[in-house]
């Protein structure tokens, strides 16, 4: 198992690293441009590296929650957080550039999570992750327009 397990995509936003990094590491308000997760909600007080969070998840056919840790916590640089702590990595960047910023986001499956898609679909598992790393990017192009908007005030 060696294709799928990372995909990115970026654009960019009229606006400082810093604003971007504000409304991305807030994750109550990740509902607002994702197309998959529709709210998020802080387990308890604690916030940067470490911290865990909920989220939860809708699509047409199922509704589902899960638990998050915060990997990378850099105001105006980078927020990274892990599924269920070690599973499927997702982060955002912020890269000052003419215009405004750069903000790339990310998605890996990590090492972790691998014998799970062996488990459950067995000699499907590349099939699945390639479907769900195609469904990563299209999100993640949702996500960002959408954080565009926001940002942008439109």
């Amino acid at each position: 198992m060696a294709t799928n397990r990372v995909r990115s995509e970026s654009i960019t936003i009229a606006a400082t690293p810093e604003v971007l990094y504000s409304m991305v590491s807030d994750v109550t308000r990740m509902g607002e441009w994702s197309p998959v997760c529709k709210l998020c909600w802080w387990d308890d007080e604690t916030r940067g590296v470490g911290a865990w969070f909920t989220g939860r998840n809708v699509t047409d056919d199922k509704t589902w929650e899960t638990r998050s840790k915060v990997l990378v916590d850099e105001p105006g640089r980078e927020f990274a957080f892990a599924v269920n702590g070690d599973r499927t990595r997702w982060g955002y960047t912020f890269t000052p550039v003419d215009g405004g910023t750069m903000v790339t986001e990310s998605w890996e499956i990590l090492p972790a999570a691998e014998p799970t898609y062996v488990e459950r679909f067995g000699d499907r598992a590349e099939e699945e992750l390639a479907s769900r790393a195609d469904g990563a990017s299209e999100g993640m192009r949702e996500t960002l327009a959408a954080i565009k908007r926001v940002a942008e005030g439109g």
